[in-house]
């Protein structure tokens, strides 16, 4: 029992030390009690002295503890170690202080109190074991929390380091993507720039062309001017006569020639509205257009064109129209533009067969060639098709891979732009339509067919 005290004391002591409270006056008084019991115990342990002095000191530092650890929270850390001893501690002190108070009934009820004692130490034994398995456990937890806590540290550093690395990165972003947006703004404004200087390219190989086209309505136009002048004349000599016969003849002549002189006017006019059209850029707005007339229109142009800047080309136009076509609704300066470029590649790439023909210095293969270009429109189940087609040199598969990539251009440096065709199949893109490319390479040495075909389909809206 005194040893059980000691141990108790002893726990009680190390707790102290373990918090470092700083306790009021009695609390000092009764812990320095606590003290001197301590040293009383070990003595009487040594040399074996059981007098009751010291059992009843003993009772009562058990009980103080008890009540210390159950009533004052500095000293709550010993309650599980005071709960396991408490039931050996009162079985002593209720054995003593019957054997104080009733002798009598102590010696008759002496074997009772023996077994509550043993079973007081099954208890101890049992709360001990209860209380090692809790420790365990409790470290095992309190492991695997502080490695958690480890784990949500580096978690949190790695976060951290990944926030900054994301903000890094998304400044980083931002900045490219300003560059972006700027670089993205100067190359729309160079394509813009790009496309009309195309345009213009163009117009400047329309205007032998339609210089030509417009030379014939106003030879027209003059000719049946003085024509009318002429038949004036005339009028005011048989109105002198007074042969109305005559008068009405001359009359009817001159009407009529009005009439062609508005008519072929007219023409003019249509072609000059035509290159301002063709010049200017489009609203893209889609209007009724008669399809075959703005294809034949474009296709003598191309031709008169060329013609004008090269007297020595010459190459038969063959076209065929179906009039069953009527209006379309397209965007009529733009769809005229990608004929127009068609036909101009078409033109130049029998110049060119020719050329070859004659440097191979053979005049059969020459004789026999005939440049022909042919234009044809057709109506489709689900709209238009507008063919250009050539026997020119044919391209090989690696060119027609790269036909409509803007700035490719077979054509030698300061003739072609390599914009045309690229733009062309924007246009027709644009329209909902669709532009392709067939083609065939022939040995021109052996006389081998070579052609070339583009097909613009256009689907009605």
């Amino acid at each position: 029992m005194d040893f059980i005290l000691l141990i108790i004391a002893f726990r009680f002591l190390q707790t102290h030390t373990q918090t470092k409270v700083l306790y009021p006056d009695w609390q000092g008084i009764f812990f320095k009690c606590l003290l001197a019991a301590c040293a009383f115990l070990t003595i009487q342990i040594v040399f074996d002295s059981t007098d009751g002095l010291m059992r009843w000191t003993a009772h009562f530092i058990n009980l103080s503890v008890i009540y210390a650890a159950y009533n004052r929270k500095e000293f709550s850390p010993l309650k599980p170690f005071v709960y396991a001893f408490s039931p050996i501690i009162l079985v002593h002190f209720l054995q003593d202080l019957t054997r104080l108070v009733a002798p009598d009934f102590f010696h008759e009820w002496e074997s009772w109190f023996g077994t509550a004692g043993l079973f007081a130490w099954i208890w101890l034994g049992a709360q001990f074991i209860i209380s090692r398995k809790q420790r365990k456990a409790l470290e095992t937890e309190r492991i695997k929390a502080a490695q958690q806590e480890i784990q949500f540290n580096l978690s949190q550093k790695r976060k951290d380091e990944l926030e900054i690395q994301v903000a890094e990165r998304t400044a980083e972003i931002t900045a490219q993507k300003e560059s972006l947006e700027k670089t993205l703004h100067e190359l729309k404004s160079t394509q813009s720039q790009l496309i009309q200087s195309e345009k213009m390219a163009s117009l400047g190989e329309l205007t032998a062309g339609i210089a030509h086209e417009i030379q014939n309505p106003l030879n027209f136009v003059t000719n049946f001017s003085e024509l009318n002048k002429e038949l004036l004349d005339e009028l005011k000599i048989e109105l002198d006569k007074g042969d109305l016969e005559e008068i009405r003849s001359i009359v009817s002549d001159i009407v009529g020639n009005e009439e062609k002189i508005i008519h072929h006017g007219k023409r003019a006019d249509a072609i000059v509205k035509g290159m301002l059209q063709h010049s200017r850029s489009s609203a893209g707005i889609k209007e009724a257009t008669d399809i075959n007339e703005l294809a034949d229109e474009y296709f003598r142009l191309s031709y008169h064109g060329l013609r004008a800047k090269d007297k020595s080309f010459n190459a038969n136009m063959e076209a065929d129209f179906d009039e069953s076509i009527g209006m379309i609704n397209v965007v009529a300066q733009e769809i005229g533009r990608v004929i127009l470029n068609l036909v101009n590649n078409a033109f130049y790439a029998v110049s060119e067969k020719k050329k070859l023909l004659e440097n191979l210095g053979n005049p059969e293969l020459v004789s026999n060639y005939k440049p022909t270009v042919w234009l044809s429109t057709k109506a489709t189940k689900n709209g238009i098709e507008i063919r250009v087609k050539d026997n020119g040199t044919g391209m090989p598969d690696s060119v027609k891979e790269k036909i409509f990539q803007p700035f490719f251009t077979t054509k030698p440096t300061g003739i072609g732009t390599g914009l045309g065709l690229s733009l062309s199949y924007e246009i027709v893109k644009v329209h909902g339509g669709e532009l392709t490319v067939t083609s065939q390479t022939g040995d021109s040495k052996k006389g081998e067919d070579s052609w070339t075909e583009f097909i613009i389909s256009i689907s009605n809206d």
